[in-house]
Formats: structure tokens, C-alpha cells, sequence
């Protein structure tokens, strides 16, 4: 009876040892799983943090002058970039890069503006085929349109992609006009100056509606 009472103890004890060792090994195997799952994530974090971080272009901050323009890459686009190139190369290539950049904006808050086309090639255009009625004389004037300039022609390209991206600065307070120095149009004298930048002078168009 004693043996048999030492088998059955005997037994008992090397079940629970076995179980308390599966145990301890299961625990075990969990914890380097757990271990295996966090380093997998953290690893996939830091590779799509560095892949988010070599895809993510870094803006420029624009400066204005021509040194600036000549180190940034030739511009790409369809004809909203060749029609407002071609604006700023004959209405302001001689301006300054800022005063450039002036004229740029007004083309594009009239785009944003209700009272006038939607997009940049419709805006310069408008009026186009009357004699000096059109909104940009150099589309009206009689005269061909040849760009003799090739590097002054470049550099207004990349003003006009920059102006496009929205890459500078506001500089005429939502101006949708512009005038010369050299004239003074009867216009200028209702509008709202808002800047003189170079050889313009910008205005914000008084608007009148129903309500006033």
C-alpha cells in the first residue's frame, strides 16, 4: 500500500511539474511573440516614415531675385503655365522678379474672382480679337507675339510655375488690377490702391452690387 500511495504521490508530482514547465515555456514563447510582433511594427513604422519622408517634396521658400529663378528647375505644365508665362514675358519681363511675381498674382485673383474667367489662359485672352479692348494689350495690339528673349522668357516661366503653386508670398492685397507708371488711366482714380511694386501700380477693383 506504502508503494503504491509513493507511485500515485510520485506521479502527481511529475504532472505538475510538467504542467507549471509547459507553462513556463508557453509564457515564454509568448513574450518573444509579443516581442517579434512590437519590433515588426516598429520596423514597419520606421520604414514608412523614412519612405513618407523621401517622397515628401520640401517647399522653397521664394526669393526675389534672379539668382533665385536660375537655380530652380525648368517648369513643366500645359497651357495655363504657357499662358501665363507668355503674360508676364510681355506685360513684365522687365520688371523686377518681385514686381513679376505682382503681376502673376493679379492674373490669379481675377481667375478666383466670379467677374472674370475661370482659368489663367481665359483671363489673359479676354476681349482678345477687339483692337485695344482686350484686358492685356499685347493680345490685342496688332503686333506678333515673338518671344526674342529665350533666357528672360525662362525666367518668367519659372515665375509663373511658382505663382501657380502657390509657393510666394501675398504682395497686392487681392489686387485685380495694374497700371504703368508711365500712364494713368481714368480707372486708377475710383479703384482701391493697394501697392506700388516696381514699375506698377496695383488696385482692387471697388465692386458695386445690389446690396449697396
Amino acid at each position: 500500500m506504502r508503494r503504491i500511495c509513493k507511485a500515485i504521490l510520485s506521479l502527481t508530482l511529475g504532472l505538475l511539474l510538467g504542467f507549471f514547465a509547459a507553462e513556463s515555456g508557453l509564457a515564454r514563447q509568448d513574450d518573444q511573440s509579443k516581442k517579434s510582433v512590437s519590433n515588426d511594427l516598429q520596423s514597419v513604422t520606421m520604414r514608412r516614415m523614412k519612405e513618407t519622408t523621401l517622397s515628401t517634396n520640401t517647399v522653397v521658400p521664394v526669393e526675389f531675385s534672379k539668382s533665385w529663378l536660375d537655380d530652380q528647375p525648368m517648369p513643366k505644365g500645359g497651357d495655363e503655365l504657357q499662358c501665363l508665362a507668355e503674360a508676364l514675358y510681355f506685360e513684365a519681363r522687365g520688371e523686377t522678379v518681385k514686381g513679376q511675381f505682382a503681376v502673376a498674382e493679379v492674373i490669379l485673383n481675377r481667375v478666383e474672382s466670379e467677374r472674370f474667367p475661370s482659368s489663367a489662359c481665359g483671363v489673359i485672352n479676354q476681349g482678345t480679337g477687339k483692337k485695344y479692348q482686350c484686358q492685356f494689350t499685347y493680345t490685342c495690339d496688332g503686333h506678333k507675339e515673338i518671344i526674342a528673349e529665350p533666357r528672360a522668357f525662362e525666367r518668367v516661366s519659372k515665375v509663373a510655375r511658382a505663382a501657380l503653386d502657390g509657393m510666394a508670398p501675398e504682395l497686392t492685397e487681392g489686387a485685380t488690377h495694374y497700371h504703368t507708371t508711365a500712364v494713368n488711366p481714368r480707372w486708377s482714380r475710383v479703384y482701391t490702391k493697394t501697392a506700388a511694386i516696381g514699375d506698377h501700380i496695383f488696385y482692387r477693383h471697388t465692386w458695386r452690387t445690389a446690396s449697396n
